[in-house]
């Protein structure tokens, strides 16, 4: 990693709020965390917490100050906050965000928060308040992970880690910002502040030393055939379990060659949220490395709130990405699972 000035160009004013929005809003995660990991179930039966809900609110509410054309695609809406006997809950999410946004009134978080909604992809910011929230409950890896599209293409991208540290000896202290504009290289800086280091992906070309970048929790996945591809990958080294996009930054980082998400059996006719996406492929792109879906096609994020023209996630350092595709390819994981297939 190179410590150096990085240029963003006709994206720095973008970047420069990025910045500040992820930095505000990783430390707003790390004060309710240490205070309170209340959470809701939702529909789908994914864990929503008061601090999803505040820093949707609070990023929300900062980008209508700064970029109020600019449309937003978000993971929540106020729905649940809004539903019967859950007023402590909009009370509580109320009082973390009017930390940061002293105006914030119930009316004024459940506005900011419903601002997400948005549909279109000709120019929008795409926001995952808690990307991994199982791993925030759990005191693991979880992400901010912001990201501008333009014309479907993701222009801009940044990664809040609240937990991360990118030095393979552990010996930094965690909490790391990676940033990314399209032409401009990948960055990180530290989430307290500080210089900026250019990223770059490993150089890694052997497959049989890859080191697979996988999902903690089994239910994101499919598990089988995700050891098939390891095994026909031919590596044998033990895989990084860790939640949310900071497997990105890991692998933007050059600490892990690639990841492999392949739609869970479980889940069928599962389209990719293209927040959960577009920051952590932009950095990785950026850092050198390419991300297709699991046939080897671009990541289309104009197509909506989904991924709904790609099959799967494949983001490798570059180098090792036509053998993660024959590996995908050899044991049938570019095409759809049948639903309940093991």
């Amino acid at each position: 990693m190179i410590e150096t000035q990085p240029d963003f160009g006709p994206y720095a004013r973008q970047a420069g709020f990025a910045q500040t929005a992820l930095r505000q809003a990783a430390a707003l995660c790390m004060r309710i965390q240490a205070e309170s990991t209340r959470s809701l179930t939702k529909a789908d039966l994914s864990p929503v917490t008061v601090a999803d809900f505040a820093v949707q609110a609070v990023v929300a509410g900062l980008l209508g100050e700064n970029f109020p054309d600019d449309p937003l695609i978000a993971e929540e809406d106020s729905a649940a906050l809004r539903a019967p006997g859950q007023g402590d809950l909009l009370a509580a999410v109320t009082r973390w965000a009017a930390t940061l946004l002293p105006q914030a009134t119930p009316d004024h978080v459940c506005h900011w928060i419903d601002r997400g909604g948005a549909r279109t992809n000709r120019r929008a910011w795409t926001l995952d308040p808690i990307d991994g929230t199982k791993g925030f409950l759990r005191g693991d890896q979880y992400v901010v992970a912001l990201a501008l599209l333009e014309a479907g293409q993701v222009v801009l991208a940044g990664l809040g880690c609240p937990r991360l540290s990118l030095e393979s000896s552990g010996d930094e202290e965690a909490g790391v910002i990676l940033l990314a504009a399209r032409g401009g290289g990948a960055w990180s800086t530290p989430l307290r502040g500080g210089p900026f280091t250019r990223v770059n992906v490993s150089s890694q070309t052997s497959p049989a030393a890859a080191r697979l970048l996988r999902s903690y929790e089994a239910a994101h996945t499919d598990v089988a055939r995700l050891d098939r591809v390891a095994e026909a990958l031919g590596t044998s080294l033990a895989p990084v379990r860790m939640d949310s996009q900071a497997k990105y930054a890991m692998l933007a980082a050059g600490l892990g060659e690639a990841i492999v998400r392949i739609p869970s059996p479980l889940r069928p006719g599962y389209e990719e949220r293209i927040w959960d996406h577009a920051a952590g492929a932009l950095v990785v792109e950026e850092a050198g490395g390419k991300v297709t879906d699991l046939r080897g096609r671009p990541l289309d994020f104009g197509a909506g709130r989904t991924l709904r023209n790609n099959l799967g996630v494949l983001a490798t350092n570059g180098r090792l990405h036509a053998a993660a595709l024959r590996a995908v390819a050899a044991v049938g994981a570019d095409r759809p699972a049948e639903a309940g297939a093991a």
